[in-house]
């Protein structure tokens, strides 16, 4: 489809279908994908062949801290996005402007880790590619221009969105989608780790992949078993927000480590065990007192976590394929008071004066009033708390909470039904 052609279409309503399942505001999804394709032709002038492809950011709904001890998760895609408009060419060579960035390009013959790409979108596209061409997949070249609208620092993995993004290209341009989504989100996260030099778990790729309220158990995390739970979360009545507490991400790595190592040393005292998925949990109960000798309480607090949460997963998942929304919302409310009481990821001993995590959720407690629930996302320590609050009451939690932490800081989520997506 030519340039004129395609914005015409988006701009008249044949996308509409398409924007309707992917967002909350179909017009403003109109203005934003006629402006792509107009920030393209800026970029590569007109073509006949333009495509428009979608992935999204994600949440985080149950499990928290548990994939790094290979345990199971729920997180669910949301509407959110990176978006990108698209056109092959016939060299060897894929050139990526994302908004905002300089333009990537890469010159596909050369797929090997380049030290001066670690940590640069650079990595991320030309691992992917790799992840492609080990596999045995066709390549080949494409310009593209990108915008993303996920909240970067947010927990809703902008990084993975991108990844996925990446590679749904390359599958719809050059593979006729042959390649799943559970193994698209394997490569992005091979891109990640091995290119861009963050080892990273496999649940944010997998849920923007995916799509929906997706559940993963992570025994064997090179071949996770991926559930996608079919529940229409429209028809609870209530709404999915986050809310930026504006902290400081910085200097909060050893926080994010401790977790891990203390997890890890528990694991290692019942039996040499490499994760705590591998220990009997009978066996940790048995052996609290031994425990905290050697490992200290805040360990056997946070392995205390890791156990009950698992549980807890399993519950999430159970009322959500049952769409038993009061018993989901009752699980969530557990999660969030085990992160902060046993797991203690709500704000960093280094800082002890800077806790909005905390503060934001004692606000929206107070509001809801025993009704929805709350909860850290993601790593925790500073960043952004979940809440679900009923329809009829968002307005006036939005007018609370950011008067409090500041305009816009509270955002509606809706769950996306799918995940990496081309529009036609």
């Amino acid at each position: 489809m030519t340039n004129e052609a395609l914005k015409n279409k988006i701009l008249e309503g044949g996308f509409d279908k398409d924007f309707s399942l992917l967002y909350t505001d179909v017009s403003a999804a109109r203005e934003r994908y006629a402006k792509a394709v107009d920030a393209f032709t800026d970029l590569y002038g007109a073509r006949d062949n333009l495509r428009l492809f979608s992935a999204p950011g994600r949440t985080e709904v149950g499990g928290n801290h548990t994939d790094h001890q290979h345990g199971c998760v729920l997180a669910g895609s949301v509407h959110l996005d990176v978006i990108a408009v698209v056109s092959e060419n016939n060299e060897n060579t894929i050139r990526i402007r994302s908004a905002g960035f300089p333009m990537d390009i890469i010159d596909i013959g050369n797929l090997s880790v380049l030290p001066e790409e670690k940590g640069k979108s650079a990595a991320l596209i030309r691992g992917v590619c790799a992840a492609f061409k080990n596999k045995g997949y066709a390549l080949g070249g494409f310009d593209a221009y990108t915008t993303s609208n996920v909240l970067k620092g947010s927990g809703l993995s902008s990084s993975a969105a991108f990844e996925v993004l990446v590679a749904n290209i390359v599958n719809g341009l050059y593979n006729q989608n042959k390649v799943d989504a559970v193994n698209i989100a394997k490569y992005s996260q091979f891109a990640e780790c091995e290119y861009f030099g963050k080892p990273c778990g496999l649940l944010d790729q997998m849920a923007s992949s995916v799509g929906g309220f997706t559940y993963a158990d992570f025994f064997d995390p090179a071949n996770p078993v991926v559930e996608k739970i079919d529940v229409d979360f429209g028809k609870s009545g209530y709404t999915l927000c986050v809310v930026d507490t504006g902290g400081n991400h910085s200097d909060l790595t050893q926080d994010y480590a401790d977790i891990t190592v203390e997890m890890k040393a528990v694991s290692e005292f019942l039996g040499n065990k490499t994760h705590l998925r591998n220990v009997s949990e009978e066996e940790f109960y048995q052996q609290i007192g031994a425990l905290r000798k050697a490992c200290g309480d805040r360990a056997v607090l946070r392995a205390f976590h890791y156990f009950n949460e698992s549980h807890r997963v399993q519950l999430q998942k159970k009322a959500l394929e049952n769409a038993d929304f009061e018993t989901f919302f009752s699980e969530v409310t557990s999660s969030g008071n085990s992160s902060y009481k046993y797991l203690q990821n709500l704000y960093s001993n280094s800082n002890v004066s800077e806790q909005g995590l905390c503060l934001a959720i004692a606000l929206t407690k107070r509001f809801l009033d025993g009704k929805g629930a709350c909860r850290v996302h993601g790593g925790g320590f500073a960043g952004t708390i979940q809440c679900y609050i009923p329809n009829g009451m968002l307005n006036s939690y939005i007018d609370m909470i950011e008067d409090v932490f500041g305009k816009d800081s509270c955002v509606p989520l809706k769950i996306r039904p799918v995940g990496g997506y081309e529009l036609k």
